[in-house]
């Protein structure tokens, strides 16, 4: 593994970025900003604080090399790693619809029906994941930041880099617009998930060394909260222009501003400002489709056959276009599938980071009954929650999901221990 150790501070903090900026940071956050301002921008602020947070475990990863869900199938065996790697693929389902869902209405300012966007999307999706285009990211990174200068271009247009100077200090008192139980959910769940997602800790090992490795999740944090405000700051500005639409739903508010500034879809700025989402999008949706395949195979369940290959990303697909027709925030539906995985994941990584400083140590048993028990929670919770959103114990969607999902969690835990302490066990001596 050291000679893949090369990625200094910049490198490192450059792609812990792109991990994050996407199109559920740049359309969830202008949702958001359409009604709530500034507090909009708190998941994308939690995204900056969660990978300041990630300084804790960085140095952990970065010696441990392997990813969480090898580190405890080697300790607690093939079923957790099993376990951890279907939660993981489970909460990609999510991130897909999200694609489908944020390509729809960037097209819907265009004209084109949802409802026909989301199922050409989904088609799309399927064939380019199917495809040998992975060196293609360059491409779609490179269309973000397109995105990126954009968005400053049309704060600049509506007069509001002001604005975007003072919402870093209004951001605090503007989150009381947020009741505390939706404040929690949103926050721990995005903050959680950072520390524990494999999607960040590889490139953390691929930092040249410990110094670069701090550096870099620190630059990285700081760009991050500098991109929370950006799109919100662009929202705010469009409606204190007065330039948007009334009724126009949050999820096309973006792409509307970008076509306003590109001067409509007749002309070549105006498309090219629409690409910058769109391809992204389709590049995106695609990548998590090839990711979800290759988690499937990976564990052999089924033999890696084109036609099996097939049959798992249809699977997939039709997934997450379920879940993105049932339609939603943007924001609250990513987080909602964050909970999920955290929820299932949190007691177990607990547990190992107890072992490895020397705490109590709990059976294998006992974390494998623990992830079971909050993983099928918190995936039957996040169903009950996609159909009845009404349904919110502790007031929030996410609250819900976690708070069952743990609870759970730990009564596997201890229900493992219970019953390997007082289960008896037959000893056969050897005869002599």
């Amino acid at each position: 593994m050291a000679e893949n150790r090369r990625l200094d501070a910049f490198s490192l903090a450059a792609l812990l970025v792109s991990a994050h900026y996407g199109l559920g940071f740049i359309l969830g956050t202008a949702e958001k900003s359409l009604t709530l301002g500034v507090a909009g921008s708190l998941y994308a602020v939690c995204l900056g604080l969660g990978t300041l947070a990630l300084l804790v475990l960085a140095k952990f990863y970065w010696t441990k090399i392997e990813q969480v869900w090898t580190l405890l199938g080697n300790r607690y065996g093939r079923a957790v790693k099993i376990g951890v790697g279907l939660m993981s693929w489970a909460s990609l389902i999510g991130i897909e619809a999200v694609q489908m869902i944020s390509g729809a209405f960037i097209l819907k300012v265009l004209g084109v029906p949802v409802l026909s966007s989301m199922i050409i999307l989904a088609i799309l999706f399927t064939l380019v994941s199917l495809l040998p285009v992975e060196k293609a990211g360059f491409l779609f990174r490179g269309l973000l930041i397109l995105n990126f200068l954009a968005l400053l271009y049309g704060l600049w247009v509506l007069d509001g880099f002001s604005e975007y100077l003072h919402e870093p200090f209004k951001f605090a008192g503007s989150l009381k617009q947020i009741s505390p139980p939706d404040l929690a959910g949103v926050s721990l769940s995005t903050i959680l998930l950072v520390l524990i997602d494999m999607k960040y800790q590889q490139f953390l090992v691929q930092a040249k060394n410990v110094r670069s490795l701090y550096q870099g999740c620190l630059l990285a944090a700081v760009v991050l909260l500098l991109l929370a405000f950006l799109p919100s700051s662009v929202v705010v500005a469009a409606q204190n222009a007065e330039i948007l639409p009334a009724g126009i739903d949050g999820k096309e508010t973006l792409p509307f501003i970008l076509l306003w500034i590109g001067g409509g879809s007749h002309k070549p700025l105006g498309i090219v400002l629409i690409l910058s989402l769109l391809v992204p999008a389709l590049g995106v949706g695609s990548s998590i489709l090839r990711v979800q395949t290759k988690t499937i195979l990976d564990f052999n369940f089924l033999p890696a056959s084109n036609l099996n290959r097939l049959l798992i990303t249809a699977t997939n697909v039709l997934l997450s276009l379920a879940i993105a027709l049932k339609g939603g925030e943007i924001v609250n539906l990513i987080v909602s599938f964050y909970a999920a995985y955290v929820s299932a994941v949190f007691v177990p990584f607990i547990v190992y980071l107890l072992s490895e400083i020397g705490g109590y140590q709990f059976n294998k048993a006992s974390v494998r009954l623990s992830l079971f028990m909050g993983g099928l929670s918190s995936i039957s919770a996040l169903t009950l929650m996609l159909i009845n959103p009404k349904v919110a114990i502790f007031g929030n969607i996410q609250l819900n999901i976690m708070g069952i999902g743990i609870l759970f969690g730990l009564l596997g835990l201890l229900l493992g221990q219970v019953i390997e302490k007082y289960t008896p066990t037959t000893t056969i001596k050897d005869k002599v």
